[in-house]
């Protein structure tokens, strides 16, 4: 089972994007989390779909199953 840690934040357009880091140490700390994001938004380390990342919007953890299945 694949695990992400998906961090959402506001550009300053008004849009949503997302960053997401894969395989994240748990538990995850919330508070950990959310000073990691306004690190990221202090330096400007990304560029948004609507520019530059001005808000944290909020934080998941996304786990993922993939069944490959062998086609004859």
């Amino acid at each position: 089972m694949a695990k992400s840690l998906e961090m959402t934040f506001e550009t300053e357009l008004g849009k949503e994007t997302k960053l997401s880091v894969d395989s994240p140490k748990e538990p995850i700390d919330p508070a950990a989390v959310k000073a990691v994001m306004e690190q990221i938004i202090a330096a400007n380390a990304f560029d948004g779909n609507g520019g530059d990342l001005v808000a944290a919007k909020g934080a998941r953890l996304v786990e993922r199953n993939v069944t490959d299945y062998e086609l004859m």
